[in-house]
């Protein structure tokens, strides 16, 4: 017969237990859980992440928007007074487009700022020129311009940094999912499934053999 554990036995047995191979120095799951949203690690998140997706009470739209910001670069900033893209805007622009195409279902809004330099009608009329400049590139990148917006622009009102002066961080253009082309997501292609369930294995391997997700990627 087998000796019973005191409680104070079975608490030191199950945080030992705890501490080999479930987390790292780092404190990241070397074995998380399938489904877990990026950059989380306590246990239960996965579940309640699916439950939320599954019941509605998390919309795709939600959690489209969510991966785009983090997964691409949303920003590009411009010179003063202009509404040209530089080399590194292009490349960040290529960056959205390449998400982008993966999800024809999906619409996209881009909204242009200013600094706080000249006048607010003057602003804001730089800003929707910026706006329109990127809905241009990401057509020129193969994107249909029916999904694609140049928002109203903002002007100076929402500045990265609040100066008075130049400030190349408030003149940017901001790309953010808007909605679905048709009226509900329940059309989605096989492409978005396809990389709906990449991610979703990719999020249950050990972290030492993930290579980054999996959005935004070309399906093989």
């Amino acid at each position: 017969m087998r000796p019973a554990l005191f409680p104070a036995q079975l608490s030191a047995l199950l945080l030992a237990l705890a501490a080999c191979g479930s987390t790292g120095t780092d404190g990241a799951l070397y074995f998380p859980e399938a489904g877990m949203p990026a950059g989380t690690a306590a246990l239960g998140e996965a579940t309640l992440n699916n439950t939320q997706i599954q019941n509605g009470q998390k919309p795709y739209l939600v959690d489209l928007a969510q991966r785009f910001s983090s997964e691409v670069t949303t920003t590009v900033n411009f010179d003063f007074n202009s509404a040209a893209l530089d080399a590194g805007a292009k490349e960040v622009l290529r960056g959205q487009a390449a998400w982008i195409r993966q999800y024809p279902e999906v619409k996209f809004r881009v909204y242009g700022h200013a600094d706080t330099v000249g006048s607010p009608a003057a602003n804001k009329a730089l800003g929707q020129r910026r706006a329109h400049t990127v809905v241009n590139y990401l057509v020129s990148q193969g994107i249909s311009r029916h999904r694609l917006e140049a928002a109203v622009s903002f002007g100076a009102a929402q500045p990265v940094v609040a100066t008075e002066g130049r400030e190349r961080r408030n003149r940017r253009t901001v790309t953010e999912v808007s909605g679905f082309w048709k009226r509900q997501p329940t059309v989605m292609s096989g492409r978005f499934g396809e990389g709906l369930y990449r991610d979703y294995l990719a999020s249950g391997q050990p972290a030492s053999t993930l290579q980054g997700n999996t959005w935004g990627q070309k399906g093989e």
